[in-house]
């Protein structure tokens, strides 16, 4: 889509789509609390859908949203560091999105840089491209293999399919992830067997393995300090959404 044309997306009375995987990343942009799967408004020009993680739903998150009128797609919410420049808090908006079967998906330029005027100076900004996966990485030493391998700053598992739906129906896409784990971060093993196939951390299991392994306290509590970070700046973020989705 040309840049002119998506510039008009939302100043004519559009609406933008918010695809989000986490409830603690739905917490940043609403109190409200949809079941999963719901097309949530909270706002007239912002429809949310809180997905579960993982690219299969995030692409039927992305289809629901579609569906009900939506007229450009924003993937929300918190993302891996890959680049070592990156640091919990900062904010990732990637020019493009590398797809895990090697597919280049590029952001729409224009409204890309709306954005980034508006941000620029609150907030760390790195738009380097942001590499998808279909499973939780952990481990610092394969995200640093991930970043030699593909140039990525960033990695999530649902930006790719947010990005392929609005692209398969020509609609401006946009990422906003900010960083909680970077790149010399392993995550706790506690929270790895802890997961369950959504991406949320059951609590039974998160103790159990903590009674076992009392070790795993002090990486918690880390991980714990870096997403309250990488929150805040979705809050930040937040906060301007109205300004920025208004295109004047």
């Amino acid at each position: 889509m040309a840049g002119g044309a998506s510039l008009s997306v939302l100043a004519s009375g559009g609406v933008a789509g918010v695809v989000v995987a986490l409830p603690e990343e739905l917490a940043t942009l609403t109190r409200g609390k949809p079941a999963r799967g719901e097309c949530f408004a909270i706002s007239d020009q912002v429809l949310v859908v809180y997905a579960g993680a993982g690219p299969l739903n995030a692409a039927k998150a992305a289809k629901s949203l579609i569906d009900n009128g939506v007229t450009a797609l924003i993937s929300w919410g918190c993302a891996a560091g890959l680049s070592p420049e990156l640091r919990p808090g900062d904010l990732l908006l990637p020019e493009r999105v590398l797809s895990e079967q090697g597919e280049c998906f590029n952001i729409d330029k224009t409204w890309l840089q709306h954005w980034l005027f508006l941000l620029s100076g609150n907030l760390s900004i790195n738009t380097g491209s942001l590499l998808e996966s279909s499973r939780i990485v952990s481990a610092s030493r394969e995200k640093q293999d991930l970043h030699s391998r593909t140039g990525a700053a960033g990695l999530d598992m649902e930006s790719a399919a947010v990005i392929k739906a609005a692209q398969a129906k020509s609609l401006p896409c946009l990422v906003v992830r900010a960083v909680a784990d970077p790149v010399n971060m392993d995550l706790p093993e506690a929270v790895v067997q802890a997961l369950n196939p959504d991406g949320q951390i059951e609590l039974t299991k998160l103790l159990g393995y903590l009674l076992a392994h009392p070790g795993q306290v002090s990486g918690l509590i880390k991980l714990g300090l870096h997403f309250h970070a990488a929150q805040k700046t979705l809050k930040i973020v937040a906060h301007k959404f109205n300004d920025i989705i208004n295109f004047k």
